[in-house]
């Protein structure tokens, strides 16, 4: 991908940040469980499949939790784990009152991370072999990787709820996430012919494929992905020339680069050749929330009443 896959990256471990990961880890936290921790703590040890990878085992219910992934705090908060997390990652944006740190999921610390004295780390990505090094220290680590697809989506919500003594409220979170989408979908009217659109994910014209999860929340809509015949190495993110997508003519234009990149419908309309394209003329390119439409968390209903309106409208001019 481009730059648009600006998510990951580095870290170094030395041996002296073993003996001072463990003392700090055997230093008693001034989080305390409560009484009403007391249930689902006596279900602990628990053994969690993480999606795309191997089950861990969580011994005791975690105190502290620090989360390095902007879609893993958001899916910790809608499980009702938020009480329990001490700190976030500098992408972890909401909800508002996550402890948001200067620690990165980019470029993770580990001493910076263990100063947080976590009981447990929620990551997407093992950055430089972030797991191992964390496991060296003896803090547990649970992966949650980017969903490909909306089973991804619930299996992390699983994953999350299980792991931090929240598997109720998991569940209950991924029952509503279903019936939101299947409600959604069913109040959009079919268009009475198939829509084409294209993504935008930056300025360099990447763009997301149906086989990717943010493809999989516009097919639920049956829209025709122009970006589809462009994904020669299947990779998902093909990046699309100016002349394929003028010959393409989508009837829907969403963009993923309004925070990032200053996108709007105006600067589209402005592009050599774009204002002839059926989406500008007929209003129809449409400002997604930058965060929506690239997380993967319990606010994808959001973004497909965002999709919903859209394709409700241009429905309407057909």
């Amino acid at each position: 991908m481009s730059s648009t896959a600006r998510r990951f990256a580095a870290l170094t471990v030395a041996g002296a940040l073993l003996v001072a990961g463990c003392a700090n880890r055997d230093q008693p936290s001034d989080q305390q469980p409560g009484d009403s921790f007391d249930a689902t703590s006596a279900a602990f040890p628990v053994t969690v499949d993480q999606p795309g990878g191997e089950p861990v085992t969580i011994e005791k219910r975690p105190a502290r939790i620090v989360s390095l992934s902007a879609s893993n705090t958001e899916t910790l908060y809608a499980v009702g784990a938020g009480e329990q997390v001490v700190a976030v990652d500098d992408q972890s944006d909401h909800p508002a009152d996550a402890p948001e740190t200067d620690l990165s999921g980019l470029t993770p610390n580990v001493e910076a991370i263990s100063n947080h004295n976590p009981d447990l780390v929620v990551i997407s990505d093992d950055a430089d072999n972030l797991v191992e090094s964390l496991k060296a220290i003896n803090v547990p680590v649970l992966a949650v990787p980017a969903a490909k697809t909306l089973d991804d989506v619930y299996a992390g919500m699983t994953a999350i709820g299980k792991a931090t003594g929240h598997a109720d409220e998991a569940a209950d979170l991924v029952e509503r996430t279903k019936d939101g989408l299947d409600k959604v979908i069913a109040d959009t009217p079919k268009p009475a012919t198939a829509l084409t659109y294209y993504h935008e994910l930056d300025t360099t014209l990447y763009s997301a494929t149906s086989k990717t999860f943010i493809g999989q929340v516009y097919g639920l809509f049956g829209l025709t992905n122009i970006a589809d015949p462009a994904d020669v190495d299947a990779g998902g993110y093909p990046q699309l020339s100016n002349e394929a997508i003028l010959q393409a003519d989508p009837d829907l234009i969403f963009l993923a680069d309004v925070q990032c990149c200053g996108q709007n419908a105006g600067t589209v309309a402005a592009r050599p050749g774009w204002g002839t394209l059926t989406a500008v003329r007929n209003g129809n390119v449409v400002e997604l929330d930058d965060d929506l439409a690239s997380r993967w968390g319990p606010r994808v209903v959001d973004l497909a009443k965002s999709v919903a309106a859209a394709v409700t409208k241009a429905g309407e001019q057909n």
